[in-house]
């Protein structure tokens, strides 16, 4: 029997930081039964350089990686999504599009890495940090019998994985 892959959007204002390495753990953390992508209502247009050095890090690839709008997603013939999971206030307290298929949603918040001043050596452990807090809840996420469970237990599972 082919195991179904499930599709997940991370959502952030700048999609520049926490959606990016969201996106990029998920896809190697998911055992192939998690497709993630990331967007941004308002994206920065790169990448932020912390990020990819982050990622790198973690031997995870970064070629191809971009800032996109969550416009491109609500698309025709964007791939439908089955949940959507915001990482930063802002773009949780913002009028999403309408997203086809009804997919499930939560709010992952965290603070913004790429807003941390100081030296070099403390954006990154900023990032590290962020990183790891995703890494968690993606295993989590990974973990989750979503085949087995309903909606609304999945929702709430999601909602309790982002205070974690």
């Amino acid at each position: 029997m082919t195991q179904r892959t499930y599709n997940v959007l991370f959502l952030c204002t700048g999609n520049s930081a926490r959606s990016i390495l969201a996106e990029v753990l998920t896809n190697q953390l998911g055992g192939g039964r998690f497709r993630a992508y990331s967007a941004g209502s308002h994206p920065t247009g790169r990448v932020n350089p912390f990020a990819l050095e982050t990622l790198a890090g973690f031997g995870f690839p970064t070629e191809g990686l971009r800032s996109k709008n969550w416009d491109e997603f609500a698309a025709s013939g964007a791939p439908p999504m089955d949940f959507i999971l915001t990482v930063c206030d802002n773009a949780a307290g913002e009028v999403c599009p309408i997203w086809p298929g009804k997919p499930v949603t939560a709010h992952w918040g965290l603070p913004d890495p790429a807003a941390v001043e100081g030296a070099d050596a403390q954006k990154r452990a900023a990032f590290r940090e962020t990183a790891t807090v995703l890494r968690r809840r993606i295993e989590l996420l990974a973990s989750l019998p979503v085949e087995k469970l309903d909606r609304l237990s999945i929702q709430a599972r999601l909602k309790e994985f982002g205070r974690t």
